[in-house]
């Protein structure tokens, strides 16, 4: 199916020159002069190779068909990682390729979306948020107000984000699936 070039989303699966890519980025560019451009960055599904590509906003771009199914995340081990399909108990591998930076965001029976071609998963989507606890951060410190600068944390996943004065060690937060960005305190 063709879409225009200014329409490609990151998670989008294309095709291009016979091959399958599955969007990483893509940015809408456009200068004071000249003609506006896409800048899609995107991985070869076959080998992870990871190409950059300028398109005119209006260029014509082949967008693979795929399907898009809600699966829940199993386990881990050394071949990859498992998700099940909640609807027929399908069970499918993603390899570590295809799931990023994502990884460490994964927590069990989470759903994600699975994008699959010829019930091969080429792109995954997680949730945009998900509530981790802090495990590591600076104390708080008496006086400081909520608005001033962020302090270092190191989260239950391993992963290391910034978070306001008054996140102590041992508290719940929100942050993005994308970044690691803090969003709020966890409501549970």
């Amino acid at each position: 199916m063709k879409v225009i070039a200014s329409s490609i989303r990151k998670g989008n699966v294309i095709e291009q020159d016979g091959k399958l890519y599955v969007v990483l980025t893509a940015e809408n560019i456009h200068p004071g002069k000249g003609t506006p451009v896409s800048q899609i960055e995107m991985r070869r599904i076959g080998d992870g190779v990871k190409i950059s590509e300028r398109y005119k906003t209006t260029d014509q771009v082949e967008r693979a068909t795929v399907e898009d199914h809600n699966f829940n995340y199993l386990y881990q081990d050394a071949e990859g990682f498992h998700f099940m399909n909640a609807e027929n108990y399908d069970q499918v591998q993603v390899s570590k390729e295809i799931v990023g930076s994502g990884a460490p965001y994964l927590q069990e029976n989470m759903t994600v979306k699975l994008s699959l071609h010829d019930g091969n998963p080429v792109a995954i989507q997680l949730p945009q948020r998900a509530t981790l606890e802090v495990v590591e951060t600076e104390p708080v410190t008496k006086g400081q107000t909520a608005s001033s600068s962020y302090k270092p944390a190191v989260l239950s996943n391993g992963v290391r984000t910034a978070v306001p004065p008054h996140v102590a060690a041992g508290t719940r937060i929100v942050v993005m699936t994308e970044d690691g960005s803090y969003v709020e305190r966890a409501k549970d």
